[in-house]
């Protein structure tokens, strides 16, 4: 049996916090979503005048991330390169801007981010994940 590493609320908040730094250096408002490893809401947070559509998709993104326990740009970027049957994927939102969280190379969970750019998302979204990374 495997000894399973559980996110935290804490954890995730902090998570959330090293993300939501990296979007007020650049001066990006965004929607920053963790789920835990079943993909449920851990933490979400909208920052002032993001728009209303990027609650729901930064949860997609965080989703796919974890479903597919890769980053959701690697989706997009299959798409992008003429697979576009993968567009047919269950409970994928081929965007970039989710990343799974690992722990000690574990996935505790995925972050997901919405607002700008979809590169920019991924860096908001990276400062997370890099963040979960030194968590032990």
């Amino acid at each position: 049996m495997y000894t399973k590493s559980v996110l935290t609320l804490t954890e995730a908040r902090t998570i959330l916090e090293a993300a939501r730094s990296k979007a007020l250096e650049q001066q990006w408002n965004v929607v920053i979503t963790i789920v835990d490893d079943g993909g449920h809401l851990l933490v979400l947070e909208r920052m002032d005048d993001t728009q209303l559509g990027s609650i729901q998709v930064s949860q997609e993104k965080a989703r796919t991330a974890l479903l597919f326990r890769r980053p959701s740009k690697m989706l997009e970027d299959t798409i992008l390169d003429g697979r576009v049957h993968m567009l047919a994927l269950p409970g994928a939102t081929p965007v970039e801007g989710g990343l799974p969280l690992l722990v000690a190379g574990r996935l505790v969970g995925a972050i997901g981010v919405s607002g700008v750019k979809s590169s920019e998302d991924g860096q908001v979204a990276q400062a997370g994940a890099d963040f979960a990374a030194t968590l032990v």
